[in-house]
This record gives structure tokens, C-alpha cells and sequence, in this order.
């Protein structure tokens, strides 16, 4: 159930322990640590003669995917997460391109749910498709999941986001996710788009910030209700462990206040794509300001 952690429940449930099955337990050394030591395909200069996958995958840990789409297919290139718990997965983004041809996402999802599964046997396994925020190169590909089995796409309006979370009294108040012993803190992020949601997983510490924070431009349409997001996460990130800060897209190069222009499909210089909350604590600041340009990232003020 959304919110609700398992407890000692858990062993009743389909797909658990009473079944044969045994439960993960992803509180057990919670944060656990997981690896970015990866070089993310930034896109080719002759895109036609690309090798690389539409959709690169990276395992962080062996219960966290991460993935990313090729530039070359689409110049946004945002990343998409896909979280596993003992009931249920959960695919954060659906990324910019919705043609499964150019961007076979349920394909990929689907082999990797499947990989998972051959590790960790269960019957009826779930999937929630949800959404950092709606904009349309983060729920391009949500189409391609509506006749799947098993499978509830959370429609990205501020109505929908509310109502299957159990938002109450938004955005001045938090909701959890469970997805069976894994737990997430959904925590209300408008400021970039008005139904934005950041989430915090427990299990691995990881603070997944959508477009609210990522090495690239930031967006600010509603400058009061960004810097309030901002002030959440930063009193979040003081009472909660939190490993790295992810958002969804690279935008910036290596040089400090140098970022890539709009629609660029190569980026050989590409910055890691990890953050922490003292990036947090340098946009609060930059919003103080009014500040543009700061070193990793790029405040971009449209309200």
C-alpha cells in the first residue's frame, strides 16, 4: 500500500516469506552504498554511426538501476530511475522520447524486471510508473506502459500526483511510498513545475531531485515556491541520511559556469552526474541573490 511500511506484515503477504519466498530486507545497513563509477555515453558527433544503446543502463546497487537516454536520440538525455522492493518496482521517468522504436523503454524495463526476478522469485511482482515532475521529457514514454500487467502509471498532474500519493496539504506536508519494505519520502518540490515531487530513498540514502537540482540550467518558473522546495530539502538533508544528490539531466561542462547550449546531442565533457546538499545550501544562496551562474550549475530565473 502507498505509505505504509511492512513491518512484521510483510510475511502474509503474496510474494513473501509465507510463501516461500524470502523478504529483503532493505532496512538492514541502510544507507547502503552503491556506485557511480561509470562513464555515461554523452552522445556521438556523427550520431548515425553511433553504437551505443538508446537506453544505457547502470547498476548502482543490486536492488537500483539507473539509465539514461542517448543524446543521440533525444538531446535532453534525462536519466530515469528504476528502484526495486519485495512487491513491487518503482520507474521514476519515462525520459523525452515516446516512439519505442528510437526509445525502447518497456523493452528494457521489462528484461531488466525480468533479470531481478530470476534473482529474487515472486509471483505477481508490481510496478509503479511515476514521475519527478510532468514536464514532456520526463513522461514521453508513459504510453508504452498503459496495457502492461501489474503496472499503475501515475499521471502527472498535480490532481493525480496528490491523490495516489496521499499528498495532504500541499506542499507543506510529506508522503511515503512503500514499496514493499523499501521505503521512499516523497517530499512536495514545485518551483520548476507545480506537481514536481522529490524522492528520498531510504535504502540507499539517494535524494532524487528531478529538475530541481542537477548539474545543468535550472529552471525557476515560481521563484517563492522553489525556494521553499529548496528550504524543505535542506531541513530534510539535516534530519535525514543522505548519500547523494541525483538529478536528471548533465547540462554543464567541466569548466565552472560553462554549460552546454540547448539542444546539444555530444557533450565529451560532461561533470559527474552526483550532487550533494552543499549544492543544496549554494542554490539557496544563489536564490538569495538572484544569482545566475554557480560554478556547478546555472539558475535560470522565468518568473
Amino acid at each position: 500500500m502507498v505509505g505504509q511500511d511492512l513491518g512484521d506484515d510483510s510475511r502474509h503477504r503474496p510474494g513473501c516469506r509465507a510463501y516461500g519466498v524470502p523478504v529483503i530486507d532493505f532496512r538492514a545497513g541502510a544507507p547502503v552504498t552503491g556506485s557511480l563509477d561509470v562513464r555515461w555515453h554523452a552522445g556521438h558527433s556523427s550520431p548515425e554511426t553511433d553504437p551505443a544503446p538508446a537506453i544505457q543502463v547502470h547498476t548502482y546497487s543490486e536492488h537500483t538501476l539507473i539509465l539514461r537516454q542517448n543524446k543521440s536520440v533525444h538531446f535532453e538525455a534525462p536519466f530515469l530511475f528504476l528502484l526495486f522492493g519485495n512487491e513491487r518496482a518503482l520507474l521514476l521517468d519515462t525520459g523525452a522520447t515516446g516512439d519505442a522504436a528510437r526509445m525502447p523503454l518497456r523493452a528494457t524495463v521489462d528484461v531488466l524486471i525480468g533479470q531481478w526476478l530470476t534473482r529474487h522469485p515472486r509471483d505477481g511482482y508490481g510496478l509503479v510508473v511515476a514521475h519527478t515532475h510532468g514536464h514532456g521529457d520526463h513522461i514521453a514514454g508513459d504510453a508504452q506502459f498503459a496495457d502492461r500487467p501489474h503496472t499503475e502509471v501515475v499521471g502527472p498532474s498535480l490532481a493525480a500526483v496528490t491523490a495516489y500519493f496521499g499528498f495532504e496539504q500541499w506542499p507543506l506536508r510529506t508522503a511515503e511510498l512503500d514499496l514493499g519494505g523499501r521505503v521512499l519520502d516523497l517530499l512536495p518540490g514545485p518551483g520548476h513545475e507545480e506537481a514536481a515531487v522529490v524522492f528520498h530513498d531510504r535504502h540507499t540514502g539517494l535524494l532524487l531531485t528531478g529538475d530541481s537540482l542537477y548539474p545543468g540550467r535550472l529552471y525557476v518558473r515560481d521563484l517563492p515556491a522553489f525556494t521553499a522546495t529548496v528550504d524543505r530539502l535542506l531541513a530534510f538533508c539535516g534530519t535525514a541520511p543522505v548519500t547523494r544528490v541525483l538529478g536528471c539531466h548533465i547540462e554543464m561542462t567541466r569548466t565552472p559556469d560553462k554549460d552546454y547550449p540547448r539542444g546539444t546531442t555530444h557533450q565529451p565533457d560532461e561533470p559527474p552526474l552526483e550532487m550533494t546538499p552543499d549544492h543544496l545550501r549554494r542554490l539557496r544562496d544563489a536564490l538569495a541573490r538572484r544569482q545566475g551562474p554557480s560554478g556547478d550549475f546555472i539558475v535560470v530565473y522565468e518568473g
